[in-house]
């Protein structure tokens, strides 16, 4: 249960960071909501990690949260703010992807 926990946590981190970018795309009053949005999301987030990590090792915890934060918000980054999807950003990518997965299988 305390994965699934932590991948949500890692998804709201996504949220934060993509909050974050729209607020430096906006003016006025937008950007009070997209600030307000990043606040939720980073307290919904900070509050998930410290729940699965009451089970999981801080160290891999921690990683994962972080790690499922940089791909999703490079892949946001991608689709959505059409930053340059190249070769070895991608390939960098996916090996971190990897390294996540590993993580998961030599944990508890």
């Amino acid at each position: 249960m305390n994965w699934i926990l932590l991948i949500i946590a890692g998804l709201f981190e996504v949220a934060f960071a993509a909050c974050l970018a729209k607020t430096k795309e906006t003016t006025g009053m937008e950007t009070t909501y997209w600030f307000l949005g990043f606040l939720v999301c980073l307290g919904v987030s900070m509050s998930l990690l410290v729940k699965a990590t009451q089970t999981l090792p801080i160290g891999t915890a921690y990683a994962v949260w972080t790690g499922i934060g940089a791909v999703g918000t490079v892949l946001v980054g991608v689709l959505i703010f059409k930053e340059p999807a190249t070769f070895w950003r991608l390939f960098f990518l996916t090996s971190l992807i990897a390294s996540i997965i590993g993580l998961k299988f030599v944990s508890n």
